[in-house]
């Protein structure tokens, strides 16, 4: 019986010429979509290995200076000048397995910066020049592709599965095969999802083809397990809906009109509300307020300069020299400037901060009123591109320059010069992909928001078409 109605199905599609249409728009925005967010993590690739090359060379550059030096001129084995500028390296944090499947937040998060001796807002604060439509609206994904538009298909698909065989009059003549019209109606939904959801996974993995996909990485495929599971119960979650609304008993017309809304409500206006909401009631401070206060913080420290450098010494009696040399060292003394600005400028990146975490707290408490949100933050999560990949690397970095500022002070402090050997044993910085495990747990939940309304609007529709009013 299964295979009966699945062979049916086949043939209505593939005479309407729907099932050609459906397969030519998805394969064109999934398509398009890997395309678009290959290209964008290609940028990214491309952009750390210049900087690697770069690096690379400046250390070279570095190597070769100091083993020529005779001893006139600058010495490029000052540790002030090797930890600010000629030694300093680059921490990265490199695209995850599957960051071309989702663009995410890679294009507003910094993926790397510079170390050195500056005050931690400086380093971080200087940004990459953005065209800020895109920081808006966002870059065309996979993810987009199937968290807009793949519902959009599904419901063209499904919304007459029974009031279309009602309105045509085949209906009575196809529950006359000893078929209950439930089982009729799961079995064409199921046939109809294997097709379509079937055809977005292959297009998904067909994406680890592309460059930028690295197959030897550890984890790639929990990683393309969840994605694919995430897809799954998503586009679910809209045949069910179809399935749900064609048990009400109305016109195709109205079907039609019913799930356009519901599409409207559940992928736009709650999404958009939520993130409106979130906004208003934790406003973030601008960025002049922000250039400016680290503009008139640094005016003050710059004012103060001696007293600071007292103050730094006070604090770090252990960098003291014995002999009094370093203290009027002109590095301790922007060192110390610069953690009084850090300092002055710490309440407004704390009150950022704190905003922008009451913002995302807001959309993670009411996230399960919209399975768009649930998905797309889910896919995020999997393609490495969500916040907290990114907040785990801020962290990371903030205590790798912590040690760099460390090392090369107490360096500086004993008047130690960087050999051309030691070079090579420098700190240098890593930031490891994430583990499987961490990645499970905040997918999980999204998950478990996708599957438990395909469960229950799945038993209502089964109620409700055991009772439909198949004459009329």
């Amino acid at each position: 019986m299964t295979w009966g109605i699945f062979r049916q199905e086949w043939l209505s599609l593939r005479r309407e010429g729907a099932m050609w249409l459906v397969v030519a728009l998805v394969a064109s925005f999934a398509g398009y979509g890997v395309y678009n967010g290959a290209r964008w993590t290609a940028f990214q690739t491309r952009t750390l290995a210049s900087m690697a090359q770069e690096q690379h060379a400046r250390i070279d550059k570095l190597r070769s200076s100091i083993r020529q030096f005779t001893g006139r001129g600058p010495d490029p084995r000052s540790a002030a000048t090797v930890g600010d500028s000629t030694g300093a390296p680059y921490a990265v944090l490199p695209p995850a397995p599957l960051a071309s499947f989702s663009i995410g937040q890679s294009d507003l998060y910094p993926y790397y910066f510079k170390l050195g001796l500056k005050s931690r807002s400086t380093i971080t604060e200087s940004d990459e020049i953005e065209n800020p439509v895109n920081l808006l609206s966002g870059r065309f994904d996979l993810a987009f592709a199937i968290i807009y538009l793949l519902p959009l298909v599904i419901l063209a698909l499904t919304y007459n599965l029974v009031s279309g065989e009602k309105e045509n009059g085949t209906l009575a003549v196809a529950l006359s095969q000893a078929v209950a019209l439930s089982a009729l109606i799961a079995r064409k939904v199921l046939f109809r999802a294997l097709v379509l959801l079937l055809l977005v996974a292959a297009v998904s993995l067909a994406a680890i083809a592309l460059p930028g996909v690295d197959l030897t990485r550890a984890g790639i495929l929990p990683r393309l397990l969840l994605w694919t599971a995430v897809v799954l119960a998503y586009g679910s979650f809209w045949f069910v809906l179809a399935a749900g609304v064609n048990a009400l008993g109305k016109s195709s017309a109205t079907n039609a009109l019913l799930l356009s809304g519901i599409w409207l409500v559940l992928v736009l206006l709650i999404p958009s509300s939520i993130n409106l909401a979130a906004e208003s009631l934790y406003p973030v401070p601008s960025r002049v307020e922000m250039i400016q206060a680290m503009r008139e913080a640094s005016i003050q420290a710059n004012q103060k300069g001696s007293m600071l450098l007292a103050r730094y010494w006070e604090d770090h009696p252990d960098l003291a020299s014995p002999t009094g040399g370093a203290e009027g060292d002109a590095s301790f003394t922007t060192y110390a400037v610069q953690m009084e600005v850090d300092r002055l400028t710490q309440p407004v990146f704390d009150h950022f901060e704190a905003q922008i975490a009451s913002q995302e707290a807001v959309v993670n408490r009411f996230r399960f009123l919209s399975p768009a949100i649930l998905a797309q933050k889910a896919l995020n999560d999997i393609s490495g591109t969500g916040v907290d990949r990114y907040r785990g690397f801020r962290a990371s970095f903030d205590r790798f320059l912590t040690a760099w500022q460390d090392f090369f002070f107490r360096r500086i402090s004993e008047r130690a010069l960087i050999s051309s050997q030691e070079l090579d044993s420098l700190p240098k910085f890593s930031y490891p992909d994430e583990p499987s495990g961490a990645i499970l747990g905040r997918v999980l939940p999204a998950f478990a928001g996708l599957l438990i309304p395909v469960v229950a609007i799945g038993l209502y529709a089964n109620r409700r078409l055991r009772n439909y009013p198949v004459a009329g």
